[in-house]
């Protein structure tokens, strides 16, 4: 059992390296989402955006697949929620070509999953009381709370700056676009409390 996590883990950690650095340049660099091009942004789509989406959906299919097979061993209810809620944005963010701006701006809170995983690896290897494992509780911290938290509420600004061209788009999208990034918001919180907890107890133990 602990094989098949650490191979699960170590698949989750390729695909967040991955959609990370992917979603950042498509947001950030590549001005497809520019407020300088023409038309809503809500319908903006490339070859490139669409395969990266693919890769994710793939994903996702396959470790919510190694999640119900194995069910509770490898997540909870709330990992379940956060995968199904993650599928169905992605795909039809993928199928549709519509708000896919919000979804890569979601898929950028992925970039916390090394870290996470780090935690796990580091402490089946017993190095639970080592340096490196406080270090990477502290750079969970900042990660989650930059990634998971702050980037977030630029999210929900960019839905209410743009929420005329939202309108515009299918209601299923529309939907989608309020309610999941919401959800996955009040669940960020959640686990941070979390996070933020396990990261004063390990101080704590240090000093």
């Amino acid at each position: 059992m602990q094989k098949i996590e650490w191979n699960n883990r170590g698949m989750s950690t390729v695909h967040a390296i991955f959609i990370t650095l992917m979603s950042t340049y498509l947001v950030f660099f590549s001005g497809l989402f520019s407020d300088q091009q023409d038309g809503p942004v809500t319908f903006r789509s490339s070859s490139l955006s669409n395969f990266t989406l693919g890769v994710s959906v793939g994903y996702f299919i396959a470790d919510l697949a190694m999640i119900l097979w194995l069910y509770p061993s490898l997540g909870g209810m709330e990992y379940l929620v956060h995968h199904i809620l993650s599928l169905t944005a992605v795909t039809y963010a993928m199928l549709s070509g519509e708000g896919q701006l919000y979804t890569y701006m979601s898929l950028i809170s992925e970039t916390t999953t090394p870290g996470i995983n780090l935690r796990w690896f580091l402490d089946v290897a017993g190095m639970k009381r080592s340096k490196r494992y406080v270090v990477n509780g502290v750079a969970m911290f900042v990660t989650w709370l930059v990634a998971r938290i702050i980037l977030f509420m630029y999210l929900f600004y960019q839905i209410f700056l743009h929420y005329d061209q939202i309108k515009q788009m299918d209601t299923f999208g529309c939907l989608l676009i309020s309610v999941a990034p919401t959800i996955l918001f009040v669940m960020n919180m959640i686990w941070f409390s979390k996070i933020l907890r396990g990261l004063k107890k390990t101080l704590a133990k240090r000093h």
